[in-house]
């Protein structure tokens, strides 16, 4: 029978096997000092996950890694910076006992924040021009 889905970040942390456990709480501690105040903390698909304005980032541990998902990297201009990652789309993977640095965490939250107020921005645009072809006409006849 599985084990039930953790339900706090908290939980998931004392689930996890050391030598991983401590590298999730460093990381954990990295984004706790680099998120902007009101962030939300919260399990998403059975792993912590960071929001504010839309996803931040999340992370997890695995049998033979951990990783980071800060959403599409090629969105978020780092690639020098994480030259020497193991990644795919979306994800940072890194050894168990290795985390990435406070830093680097520093710089994906930012580029992360940076490319949801991009985002918002298009998505405000696009509502605009949908509420703009709703409105009836100036020019209206007169009966």
């Amino acid at each position: 029978m599985e084990e039930a889905a953790a339900k706090t970040v908290d939980e998931y942390l004392a689930r996890t096997p050391e030598p991983a456990r401590a590298t999730l709480k460093k990381i954990r501690a990295a984004i706790r000092a680099a998120a902007p105040k009101g962030t939300i903390e919260k399990i998403s698909y059975r792993i912590p996950m960071y929001t504010c304005n839309g996803m931040l980032i999340g992370f997890a541990a695995f049998a033979g890694h951990c990783s980071l998902f800060p959403g599409r990297l090629s969105a978020l201009g780092l690639e020098s910076e994480l030259a020497g990652f193991d990644k795919s789309e979306g994800t940072i993977r890194f050894p168990l006992d290795k985390p990435p640095s406070a830093a680097l965490i520093r710089k994906l939250i930012l580029a992360r924040m940076e490319a949801n107020e991009r985002q918002a921005a298009r998505r405000g645009a696009a509502n605009l021009k949908k509420i703009a072809s709703k409105r009836p006409s100036k020019t209206r006849q007169k009966k």
